[in-house]
C-alpha cells in the first residue's frame, strides 16, 4: 500500500520552497522566525534532501503576511513555481512547513508533479534510517498517522465521486481505492499499537532490572549532528569494560539522524562510580508530533535519566536555536526538571587549543541567560572526556560516602532505606544482623552512625 502511494517520492533533484512570514514593516510576527533564521531553516532543510539522497538544484522563497491556507503561496508564486521545476528538471517540490492535505492537493493540482512537505521529509529519513525492530515499528506508526488524512492528494490515480446518491456504486474507482487504502491503515495501526505496547512493555521491565542494579544513568540529548554518538564512543574506548557489549561502539556520522536507536552502556571508572549512558534520537526544529509520539517510549530513556547531558553544536552559529528546540522537547516529555549539564561540543572548530577543555560549573550560561554547569570540549580529544567524566562522577556521586552498616533485623525500615536509596555493594546475614557495605549520600551516612561499623 505505502509503495504504491509514494511511488512518485523516487530519489531525484528536486527544489525547495518556503514563506518567510513577516508584517507589513516586513518585520517577522511575534515569535516567527527572523530573516536569517528563516534562511538557516531553509538550509536545513537543504541537508535534510541531502540526507534522504536528494539533490536539491534551487530554492523559491516568498514575504509574505501569513501562508496562504489554501496554496501555502501566493497563486502567482505557485506558477514560478512550476515554470523554474520545469526549467531546472526538478521531479519534486518540497515544502519548508507542514502542508495541509486540503494545500496537498491544491498545491499538485497546479504544479502538476509531485510535493512533499517538512515532516514527510524527516519522516523518509527515519524511514531509510530505522534498523531495530522498535525503531521500525515507531516510524511506521509516525508515517501511516501522517499518511491517512493526506490519501486524496497523494496520488493522481484517484477519481472523483461520481451520481447523487450515497450508495457504494456510485463511487468512482479512486474513491473505493481511497476507502480501502484508509481500511488497510486503520487496520495496520491497530497493529502496530498491539506490538509497539508489547515492546513498551519489555522496556519497562528493563529499565525495573536496571532500577534494580542501583547504578545511575546518564542521557545524552540534543540536536541532531551535535555529537552525543561521538562523545558514548569516545567514553567506551576510554571507560568500557573490556570484553563485554559495553565496549561495542554506536554508529556516528557527520550527519543528521545518523542514530535512531537507543543504545544503553556502562561506563566504568572505577567500581563504585560505574554508570549507564544512553545514547537517545537527536531533536530538529519542527520534529513531526507524530514522531514525537511514537517514539516516546525511547525517548523517556531521558525522563528515567538522573543527570542530562545536553550536548550543543558549539561550533554552529545557530546553535542557541537548536538548544531551545531541545529544552523545549525535553519540557515536552516531562524531563525539563532533571538536572543537566551544557555540553558545548565540537569547541576545537571555534575556540583556540589552549582555551579547551574548560568547566564552568555553576556560572551563568551565556546563551540561556541561568545558572547551569557547563563544559565546552571536543569529543574526538582525550583530554576532553576525562573532563566530562570528571563533571558526571561529580554530579552523580560527588555527595557520596562508602560505608559499611551492621543492621538488626528487627530494623528492616532502615535495611529498606538503603536499598531504595543508595548503592548496595555488598550484602551478608550474620547471626547479628545484616551487614552492608553502600555508596550512599553523606547526611544518610551521618543519620544513621548508629549502624556504622
Amino acid at each position: 500500500m505505502e509503495k504504491d502511494i509514494f511511488e512518485g517520492n523516487v530519489k531525484e533533484r528536486v527544489l525547495l520552497a518556503g514563506v518567510y512570514e513577516t508584517d507589513q514593516s516586513g518585520k517577522p510576527h511575534g515569535d516567527k522566525m527572523t530573516e536569517e533564521e528563516f534562511q538557516h531553516s531553509m538550509d536545513e532543510l537543504s541537508e535534510l534532501a541531502g540526507a534522504c539522497n536528494m539533490e536539491p538544484i534551487g530554492q523559491v522563497t516568498q514575504r509574505m503576511e501569513r501562508i496562504n491556507s489554501a496554496l501555502y503561496f501566493g497563486p502567482g508564486k505557485l506558477d514560478e513555481i512550476k515554470e523554474r521545476a520545469e526549467k531546472l528538471e526538478a521531479g519534486l517540490v518540497i515544502f519548508n512547513d507542514k502542508l495541509s492535505p486540503s494545500q496537498i492537493r491544491n498545491v499538485q493540482k497546479v504544479l502538476d508533479m509531485p510535493v512533499m512537505d517538512r515532516p514527510a521529509l524527516i519522516l523518509d529519513i527515519f524511514d531509510k534510517r530505522a534498523r531495530s525492530a522498535e525503531s521500525r515499528l515507531q516510524v511506521e506508526l509516525a508515517r501511516l498517522n501522517y499518511l491517512k488524512p493526506r490519501l486524496i492528494g497523494m496520488t493522481s490515480a484517484l477519481t472523483r465521486q461520481g451520481g447523487a446518491s450515497g450508495s457504494m456504486s456510485s463511487k468512482g474507482a479512486g474513491e473505493k481505492k481511497l476507502e480501502l487504502d484508509r481500511r488497510r491503515i486503520d487496520h495496520r495501526l491497530a497493529q502496530l499499537r498491539a506490538e509497539l505496547k508489547e515492546v513498551t512493555r519489555e522496556r519497562e521491565t528493563q529499565r525495573k532490572k536496571r532500577r534494580g542494579s542501583r547504578m545511575p544513568l546518564v542521557s545524552l540529548v540534543g540536536y541532531t549532528n551535535a555529537g552525543k554518538s561521538t562523545i558514548m564512543n569516545a567514553m567506551l574506548r576510554r571507560y568500557g569494560r573490556p570484553d563485554t557489549e559495553d565496549t561495542k561502539s554506536v554508529f556516528e556520522a557527520d550527519m543528521l539522524f545518523a542514530t535512531l536507536d537507543t543504545s544503553i552502556r556502562r561506563v566504568s571508572p572505577g567500581i563504585s562510580s560505574d554508570f549507564l549512558l544512553s545514547d537517545t534520537v537527536g531533536f530538529i526544529h519542527k520534529l513531526p508530533a507524530g514522531l514525537i509520539e511514537a517514539f516516546k517510549s525511547t525517548l523517556e530513556e531521558a525522563k528515567e535519566a538522573d543527570l542530562i547531558l545536553h550536548v550543543v553544536d558549539y561550533s554552529d552559529p545557530y546553535h542557541y536555536e537548536h538548544m531551545r528546540v531541545t529544552e523545549d522537547t525535553l519540557r515536552e516529555l516531562g524531563a525539563g526538571h532533571i538536572p543537566s549539564v551544557m555540553v558545548y561540543n565540537k569547541a576545537d572548530r571555534c575556540m583556540p587549543a589552549i582555551e579547551y577543555p574548560k568547566r564552568a560549573d555553576g556560572m551563568r550560561d551565556p546563551e540561556l541567560n541561568r545558572p547551569s554547569d557547563c563544559v565546552y570540549i571536543s569529543a574526538k580529544d582525550d583530554e576532553s572526556i576525562d573532563m566530562l567524566l570528571g563533571v558526571i562522577t561529580d554530579k552523580l556521586f560527588g555527595d557520596q560516602v562508602e560505608c559499611r552498616f551492621l543492621i538488626p533485623y528487627d530494623k528492616g525500615g532502615v535495611l529498606n532505606y538503603f536499598m531504595d536509596n543508595s548503592r548496595v555493594l555488598e550484602t551478608e546475614y550474620t547471626e547479628e544482623g545484616t551487614r552492608i557495605r553502600v555508596s550512599c549520600r553523606r547526611a544518610d551516612a551521618e543519620k544513621y552512625t548508629i549502624y556504622m561499623i
